[in-house]
């Protein structure tokens, strides 16, 4: 069940290591490491990750206006690139929520000490 829930994060990273590897090279490879922090059960790397998934989610909306710029400056349509990198934006900044479901949030709790 956990790994279900944390397929949406793993195939967000997918994703953004594939935009960055577009522009960098291989050094766009650098978004796959974050994923290790899932093997922690510490609240910090799921609150890690999570910020990392929204700095995604921006990207993606930046990386969505400049290509609609590009694409509007010589009169290109643009309609399917706000929609399909909208979605995928969408879909990266939601993929931060899965540590709010129960399982993920018992797994990233800390253990109380006695």
């Amino acid at each position: 069940m956990t790994f279900l829930l944390l397929l949406p994060v793993v195939l967000s990273a997918l994703l953004q290591a594939a935009h960055l590897f577009r522009w960098l090279g291989p050094a766009g490879l650098v978004a796959l490491v974050p994923l290790a922090l899932l093997a922690s059960r510490r609240r910090a790397a799921a609150r890690a990750l999570q910020a990392l998934l929204v700095l995604a989610a921006l990207e993606w909306l930046r990386a969505m206006v400049a290509l609609v710029e590009e694409r509007a400056a010589i009169d290109q349509p643009f309609g399917r690139l706000v929609i399909i990198l909208g979605a995928v934006a969408l879909f990266t900044g939601l993929s931060a929520l899965v540590f709010q479901a129960p399982p993920l949030a018992r797994r990233y709790t800390p253990a109380t000490r006695e």
